[in-house]
């Protein structure tokens, strides 16, 4: 459990008032813990590390679930051929 090392290792540094540095990791599949409550972890999602801060309600979570590793989409307008009807529209 090297991360979990790590974050009481950034939580020990971090001045009384301030937030602990962020610890970078790929481990989506690790299931949040108590122990990691307070600290701020960077989620690498296949592109960047995600800042999430780990909250109370957040524990028993993957954090994969807080950094989204994809694109959500975006439907813009349909284009001409889209519908049955399509066809009986001018190009021009």
């Amino acid at each position: 459990m090297a991360l979990l090392k790590k974050l009481r290792g950034a939580k020990k540094e971090a001045l009384e008032n301030e937030k602990p540095a962020v610890v970078k990791t790929h481990l989506r599949n690790m299931i949040i813990v108590p122990e990691m409550v307070g600290s701020i972890v960077g989620v690498y999602n296949g592109k960047v590390f995600n800042s999430v801060e780990v909250k109370p309600e957040m524990i028993g979570h993957h954090l994969g679930e807080f950094s989204i590793c994809y694109k959500p989409v975006k439907h813009g307008r349909p284009g001409i051929g889209a519908t049955h009807s399509s066809r009986f529209i001018p190009l021009k």
